[in-house]
């Protein structure tokens, strides 16, 4: 079973829907005690980083999400939930993520080096550029197009995190990895048949644990 945690700023409908079309089994919750015994663990997400960790350290899912994470337990973080596993935000000033990745999030600019303005958030379909197809999470997925939605993005120290990249102006990392931790920028569940492909992998991980 995979728990998805519910902290009030995901997009929960979605992602169990997507869950629900894969005949896999979840729950939604913020109860600690129920998302510990689930295999593996979503951390979805909508809206400020700022926010969102201000909640996840007052209800202490902060702690008990790394704890999980160190034990083993595989989690997989969705547009700002992948942001939160880095180790900070520039956004509405600094702000401490999850540190499980280091790097950075930071907004994307809106000028061009020449001096060309394009349009901030990065919404739409954007085309996937592997950088690690061999990764458990890409196996069998098709380097097609995948749905996002964001003004920021993450700037990592490492480059071997970035399984998948798209183009918006800047390299942008749509797929990280390392460890049993894991995110996507885009939304795997709005994004048809390699979305969906992407969120099995992530089932297939949880069982292989």
């Amino acid at each position: 079973m995979i728990g998805i945690i519910d902290y009030g700023m995901g997009n929960l409908y979605s992602v169990s829907k997507a869950l629900e079309r894969m005949n896999y089994q979840y729950i939604v919750t913020d109860d600690k005690n129920k998302l510990h015994e689930c295999k593996g663990l979503i951390l979805p997400g909508v809206g400020a980083f700022r926010d969102a960790m201000t909640i996840l350290n007052e209800t202490e899912l902060t702690t008990f999400i790394k704890n999980e994470v160190a034990a083993g337990k595989p989690l997989l973080g969705i547009c700002l939930g992948m942001q939160l596993l880095f180790d900070e935000s520039e956004e509405n000033g600094q702000t401490t993520g999850l540190q499980f990745l280091k790097g950075k999030i930071v907004k994307f600019p809106g000028v061009t080096a020449s001096g060309e303005k394009y349009k901030v958030p990065h919404m739409g379909w954007n085309k996937l550029n592997f950088h690690q197809p061999e990764s458990a999470l890409l196996q069998n997925v098709e380097q097609g197009h995948v749905y996002f939605v964001h003004s920021y993005y993450a700037v990592p120290e490492e480059q071997d995190v970035v399984l998948a990249s798209s183009s918006y102006d800047v390299d942008v990392p749509a797929v990280v990895g390392q460890g049993n931790v894991y995110g996507t920028q885009f939304h795997p569940e709005k994004s048809s048949e390699i979305g969906l492909s992407i969120l099995m992998n992530f089932a297939g991980i949880v069982e292989g644990r």
